[in-house]
């Protein structure tokens, strides 16, 4: 017998930290424009190494948003999921050191690989100068889970946390273990990823990835659906989203910027993309299913653009069977290929980007792609102007989970 309350999961407040803007004004701003930030890496320790592109925030102080008793035992990935989930709940007008009842609220984010910039700092003190030179924090600041257990002990939240390891699909995965936490009675929950993978050995253990791209010009490192398409290119950052009960935000006198309408996911093994297409496919109709849309409801699909032809044609296909005729007509965008494709926090910035793209009546376009290769109604070159009502957001993961959300356009949208 199902526990869960049949109220809509309202999304109230959305935070990004990414390498084309510091709040969600400023990302959607570039993703609007179709501005592309992709960069020669310029991490202290990775200048030689093959990897030469990347999408680095730039500009970010975390001093200036986060207490230095957090700073000192954090890793730059938590500094980053912070950061977007201060701005995420001053979004959503929740107060975020003294809630008025702190079990009602709860954190979950997604996580790639922790803290490696913190980690290889503190190893290295091991072995250079001795164990008495290695912190405390070494045991904890790694941890794939330290940004939920930040952003709940600064804010003095005590509502259920969680971690959602399912490589880069767990953006999404999160969202919805964070929209059925929700429906069982969770007032509200901050929601997300952020991460930070251009430490040198971050970067040595990505390097193992074939889907990676090497290529040392940005404007060509990061294309899919092109015949250009030769990998994807990292990210740092992330987004943080508020989510709560509907009824909840609405006697607060909280703007329903979306709602959060249906989930799907399924796994088809790591680097098979053939088989993704299947996965993909019914990832999509599981969601749809959920949502209780149909495929012509559909107004918009943001897609996962892995850069990798086989992985390419399978996204594109899978569209195709999930959609059916409508696949033809249904705009598609990517715009994380002008940031570069930032692990879990991908989908989540992709799904701000929709929440803000359903505001706007404008479709993001994607940018650095021109000469497309698949049967897609990929938007380039300048955003189109739309009536957005639904829009679908896609993700794969290297090791193989694939993962659907479908959002509906808030209420209280236009903004």
């Amino acid at each position: 017998m199902s526990t869960e309350r049949p109220g809509r999961v309202a999304v109230t407040g959305i935070g990004v930290v990414a390498p084309n803007g510091l709040s969600a004004d400023a990302y959607w701003k570039s993703v609007r424009e179709g501005l592309g930030v992709l960069d020669r890496v310029t991490r202290e320790g990775c200048e030689e190494l093959p990897l030469k592109v990347a999408g680095e925030v730039r500009g970010f102080e975390a001093s200036d948003l986060i207490e230095e008793r957090f700073l000192v035992q954090t890793d730059r990935f938590s500094h980053y999921a912070m950061a977007a989930a201060q701005h995420a709940l001053d979004d959503a007008g929740i107060a975020r050191d003294v809630p008025e009842d702190p079990f009602s609220i709860g954190v979950v984010t997604a996580a790639g690989s922790g803290g490696g910039e913190f980690g290889q700092r503190e190893l290295q003190k091991l072995w250079g100068q001795g164990s008495r030179f290695v912190g405390p924090y070494q045991s904890i600041a790694w941890f794939y889970a330290a940004s939920t257990g930040q952003i709940s002990i600064r804010s003095g939240f005590k509502g259920p946390c969680g971690v959602v390891a399912s490589d880069e699909a767990g953006g999404l995965d999160g969202i919805a273990h964070a929209a059925r936490a929700v429906r069982r009675g969770t007032g509200a929950v901050v929601v997300g990823a952020a991460e930070a993978p251009l430490a040198p050995y971050s970067v040595v253990c990505q390097l193992g990835y074939p889907e990676l791209s090497t290529v040392e010009d940005p404007d060509r490192a990061y294309r899919p659906f092109t015949d250009a398409a030769c990998g994807f290119v990292p990210a740092e950052g992330g987004a943080m989203l508020v989510v709560e009960d509907e009824q909840r935000a609405r006697d607060r006198g909280a703007a329903v910027r979306a709602f959060v309408a249906g989930h799907g996911a399924t796994f088809t093994g790591a680097s098979r993309w053939r088989e993704s297409r299947e996965g993909l496919a019914r990832a999509v109709r599981v969601a749809l299913d959920d949502a209780g849309c149909a495929p012509e409801e559909i107004d918009v699909v943001f897609a996962d653009a892995l850069g990798v032809p086989e992985a390419d044609r399978a996204e594109a296909l899978a569209i195709a069977d999930a959609l059916g005729a409508h696949a033809a007509r249904v705009p598609v965008t990517a715009p994380k290929t002008g940031i570069g494709r930032a692990y879990c926090g991908a989908p989540v910035l992709d799904t701000a980007a929709a929440v803000l793209a359903m505001e706007h009546g404008v479709v993001p376009p994607t940018p650095y792609v021109f000469d497309i290769r698949h049967d897609l109604d990929l938007v380039v070159s300048r955003a189109r102007p739309a009536e957005l009502r639904t829009a679908l957001v896609l993700s794969r993961g290297l090791m193989g989970s694939n993962a659907a959300l479908v959002v509906r356009r808030g209420d209280d949208s236009a903004r």
